[in-house]
C-alpha cells in the first residue's frame, strides 16, 4: 500500500537535504552578512530564513554591550517596561507590513530572553573573575538605538518569511540557515546556544506540533 509521507516526515528529509547540501563545501556556506534589509525588501524562501538567523545573531552581539552597561550599576538584567515597549512596536509595524502580530511578538520575546541569556553568563563570568569584567560602561541608549534598527529589521524578514516558516520544511531550512550562520559569525558555544533559543519560534509548524 502506498503511504503518504507526513509533515513531520517531509520536515525531517528536507533537514538532511540541507544539512547535506550546507556540508557539500565551504563555498555554499559562506555569504556575507547584509545590512538591515530596507522597508519593502523582500527575502523569500530560504533566504528568508537566513536573514532571519543573521540578524539574531547581530542581535545577540549586543548583549555584551548592554551587560557592560548594566554591569556594577546594581539594576536589573530584566526590564518588564522596555521589553514591553519592544513587544508592542514590534506588534504594530507587522500590523503595518501584513504580518501576523502574534507570530511577530512571539519571535521577539524570544530574541530578548536569548539576549537576556547572555547577559545573565556574562555578568556570572565577570562575578567569578573580576579581570575580565568591562573596563568602560557603553552608553546603554546608543546600544538600545542598535537593538531598535535590528528588531525593525526582523519584523520585515518575519512578514517577508510567512510563507516558508508557515511550511513542513521549515524545520530544516531553519537549521541549516543557523548551522550556517554559526559558522560564518564564529559563535561561542554561549552565543550559539543563544542563538538556538532566540530563533525556537521561528517555524510555525514547530512551535505547534511542541505546544
Amino acid at each position: 500500500m502506498h503511504m503518504q509521507p507526513t509533515a513531520h516526515a517531509l520536515s525531517l528529509l528536507t533537514s538532511g537535504a540541507v544539512v547535506a547540501a550546507f556540508l557539500m563545501g565551504p563555498d555554499a556556506a559562506a555569504a556575507p552578512s547584509p545590512a538591515v534589509p530596507v522597508a519593502g525588501a523582500h527575502h523569500g524562501g530560504y533566504e528568508g530564513l537566513r536573514l532571519l538567523a543573521e540578524l539574531s545573531a547581530r542581535r545577540l552581539a549586543t548583549a555584551h554591550q548592554v551587560a557592560a552597561a548594566k554591569w556594577g550599576t546594581g539594576g536589573p538584567i530584566d526590564d518588564p517596561v522596555r521589553e514591553q515597549q519592544v513587544l508592542d512596536t514590534a506588534a504594530r509595524q507587522a500590523r503595518r507590513a501584513g504580518a501576523d502580530p502574534a507570530a511577530t511578538t512571539r519571535i521577539l520575546r524570544d530574541q530578548i530572553e536569548a539576549n537576556k541569556r547572555v547577559q545573565r553568563a556574562l555578568h556570572r563570568r565577570w562575578d567569578a573573575n573580576s579581570s575580565e569584567a568591562p573596563v568602560l560602561r557603553p552608553d546603554l541608549s546608543e546600544v538600545r538605538e542598535e537593538i531598535t534598527r535590528l528588531n525593525a529589521g526582523l519584523v520585515r524578514a518575519i512578514a517577508d518569511s510567512a510563507t516558508v516558516r508557515t511550511d513542513p520544511s521549515c524545520g530544516g531550512a531553519l537549521t541549516v540557515a543557523e548551522t550556517r550562520v554559526r559558522h560564518h559569525e564564529q559563535l561561542d558555544h554561549l552565543h550559539a546556544t543563544a542563538l538556538t533559543h532566540a530563533l525556537r519560534s521561528v517555524c510555525a509548524y514547530s512551535f505547534t506540533a511542541s505546544s
